[in-house]
C-alpha cells in the first residue's frame, strides 16, 4: 500500500503514522529522514541536499524530488510507503506521479487527518513546561494537580513562545493555506481521504485501519 499521510500541526499524525507502520510494515518516510538518509549515504543528490542546508537554504524541488526517487526505489518499499511531509505542493505532487510511475508504483491514499482548527488551537496552546525538571503538561489533557505547578517536582509551568496563541494561529494559517491546493488535487485525482481526527486517538487509527484493511 502507498500512502501519503497529511494533517495540520496537532492534528496527531505522528501518532497514527506509529500506528499504521506497526501494523501493516510499511517504512514510515519522511522528509527530513531522507535527507539524512542520503546524505549520511553520500549520495550526489545528498550531497547536494547538505550544500543547501549548510547555507541555511531550502533545498531546491529538483533536489527534494530526486532524493524522494531514490528512497522509493528500495527494497522496502516494494509491499509500500507511508510518505509523511512530501509533497508540499501541487507541482511535487505531480512529480510523485511520475516517480511512482516510473517505478511501476501506483498511489493508493491520500490520507488527510481532518481537526477543525478551533480545536487544534486549544491542542496547540494548553502545552506547559516545568522550568525545573521539564516535565510537559496540558491544560485540557494532561493538566497538573495544580494550576501553574509541576506535580512532579513543584517547579513552575510556563508556555512556549512558539505555543502562544498568535504563533499558532499564524502557523495554522500558513499550513491552510499551503495545504488547501493540494488537498483540492488529490480529491480530482480520487485518492483523498478525510479521517475524523476530533475523535479518541484510537478511534481515529480504527477508522484508517478499516480503509487500509481492504488493501492488504
Amino acid at each position: 500500500m502507498n500512502i501519503v499521510l497529511m494533517g495540520l500541526p496537532g492534528a496527531g499524525k505522528g501518532t497514527q503514522a506509529e500506528k499504521i507502520v506497526e501494523k501493516y510494515g510499511i517504512p514510515h518516510i519522511s522528509t527530513g529522514d531522507m535527507f539524512r538518509a542520503a546524505i549520511k549515504e553520500g549520495t550526489e543528490l545528498g550531497l547536494k541536499a547538505k550544500s543547501f542546508m549548510d547555507n541555511g537554504d531550502l533545498v531546491p524541488d529538483e533536489v527534494t524530488i530526486g532524493i524522494v526517487g531514490e528512497r522509493l526505489s528500495k527494497e522496502d518499499c516494494n509491499k509500500g510507503f507511508l510518505l509523511d511531509g512530501f509533497p508540499r505542493t501541487v507541482a511535487q505532487a505531480e512529480a510523485l506521479e511520475n516517480i511512482l510511475a516510473d517505478l511501476g508504483k501506483k498511489m493508493n491514499y491520500v490520507i488527510n487527518i481532518d481537526v477543525d482548527k478551533d480545536i487544534l488551537m486549544e491542542r496547540l496552546t494548553g502545552r506547559r513546561i516545568c522550568r525545573e525538571c521539564g516535565a510537559t503538561y496540558h491544560l485540557v489533557f494532561n493538566p497538573p494537580k495544580e494550576e501553574g505547578v509541576c506535580t512532579r517536582c513543584g517547579g513552575e509551568l510556563y508556555q512556549r513562545a512558539d505555543d502562544n496563541e498568535e504563533t499558532v494561529q499564524n502557523r495554522l494559517d500558513v499550513n491552510i493555506k499551503q495545504t488547501q491546493p493540494l488537498l483540492s488535487y488529490y480529491e480530482d485525482k480520487g485518492y483523498l481521504k478525510n479521517i475524523n481526527g476530533q475523535q479518541d486517538i484510537n478511534l481515529v487509527f480504527a477508522d484508517i485501519d478499516e480503509l487500509l484493511g481492504g488493501l492488504s
